[in-house]
C-alpha cells in the first residue's frame, strides 16, 4: 500500500489551500451557464480548438517531437515545459482560440505556467492515480485553470482522463506517496477519491480541449487499446498568483502585463530544439 497520509506538500509555504471560484463579469465565448458549471463541477468539455485538417498537421508535429525527444532520451510522458525550446509548441499554448476561452475565467492577464506533452502508449501499463493538481505546485493561490489538448481521439479504452465532478469545492485532501505496484506516472495518490462522489470520463475527439480546476480529483487508467493517447496539458493561471521555489522561471505572458516581473516571459523559440535531458523542467 501507499505511505502515510500527507495533508500538505509544502508545510514551510505560504500557500492559500482553497479554491477560488472564477469568471469575469462580461465573457466573450463563454456563457454565465457554463462559468457557473466550472465553478460548481470543477470542469468544462468538450470545446472544438481545431479542425480536422488542422490535426492532421498538430499530430504530424507531435508525432516527429516525440520520435526526436525518444532518440535523445527522454521518455513518453517528459516532454514538459518544451515550449522555451519549439517554435511549435510556443504557438499552441499562445493560441489564441485557447486564450479566448481561459481568458472568461481567469481575466485579462493570462500566464501561462507550465506545459506537459505527453503520450500514453498502447500496452505501456501506466496509469494516473488520483491526484489533485494543486497540490503539487507551489503556488501563493489557488486560481489556475488547466486547458487539456487532444491530439488523438480520446476514449475510456485508452486511458481517457476522468475527473469527480464537485470534489474542487474541498480543496486539499490528504493524499500518500505512490508506492511502485501502483505504475503511476505521478508520485502522489488521494486512495480513497471515490468516497467524494462518482467519476465521469472526459471523452474528447482530436483538436478538442478540456478545462479543469487545478483542485479536482481527477486520473486515468491505463491504456488497454492499440491506440496512442496523447494530449497537451496547458497550465494557465491569473496574475495575482506568484510562485515558490523557481517554479516561475518556465512561463510566458500570454495575455495583459505582468508589472512586477515575477513571471518569466519566454518569446517564441527560432527553432525546433530538443532540450538536454537536464534541463529544468518542473
Amino acid at each position: 500500500m501507499a505511505g502515510e497520509l500527507k495533508t500538505d506538500a509544502y508545510p514551510d509555504l505560504e500557500r492559500d489551500l482553497t479554491f477560488y471560484p472564477l469568471g469575469v463579469d462580461t465573457p466573450g465565448i463563454l456563457t454565465r451557464d457554463q462559468i457557473d458549471q466550472y465553478n460548481r463541477d470543477g470542469y468544462l468539455a468538450p470545446f472544438k480548438i481545431f479542425s480536422t485538417n488542422e490535426m492532421t498537421g498538430v499530430r504530424a508535429y507531435f508525432d516527429d517531437l516525440l520520435e526526436r525527444g525518444m532518440q535523445a532520451g527522454w521518455s513518453n510522458y517528459d516532454l514538459t515545459n518544451w515550449h522555451k525550446y519549439c517554435r511549435g509548441v510556443w504557438d499552441l499554448v499562445t493560441n489564441q482560440r485557447i486564450l479566448d476561452i481561459v481568458n472568461d475565467l481567469l481575466g485579462d492577464t493570462l500566464i501561462l505556467r507550465h506545459s506537459h506533452f505527453f503520450a500514453k502508449l498502447p500496452g505501456d501499463g501506466k496509469k494516473v492515480s488520483w491526484h489533485q493538481d494543486a497540490s503539487y505546485w507551489p503556488l501563493s493561490k489557488s486560481r489556475v485553470v488547466s486547458a487539456w489538448l487532444a491530439i488523438d481521439d480520446v476514449d475510456e479504452d485508452n486511458g481517457a482522463m476522468h475527473v469527480i465532478p464537485g470534489s474542487h469545492k474541498r480543496a486539499q485532501l490528504a493524499f500518500a506517496d505512490s508506492w511502485p505496484p501502483e505504475e503511476n506516472v505521478l508520485d502522489q495518490v488521494v486512495e480513497d477519491a471515490l468516497s467524494y462522489g462518482d467519476p465521469v470520463p472526459l471523452i474528447l475527439k482530436a483538436g478538442e480541449i478540456s478545462l479543469h480546476s487545478d483542485w479536482i480529483l481527477h486520473g486515468s487508467e491505463t491504456n488497454t487499446s492499440s491506440r496512442r493517447r496523447c494530449g497537451l496539458a496547458m497550465r494557465f493561471l491569473s496574475g495575482d498568483v506568484q510562485a515558490y521555489l523557481g517554479w516561475n522561471q518556465h512561463s510566458i505572458v500570454c495575455r495583459g502585463a505582468e508589472a512586477t516581473g515575477h513571471w518569466a516571459d519566454h518569446p517564441r523559440p527560432e527553432d525546433e530544439s530538443i532540450p538536454a535531458l537536464d534541463a529544468i523542467t518542473k
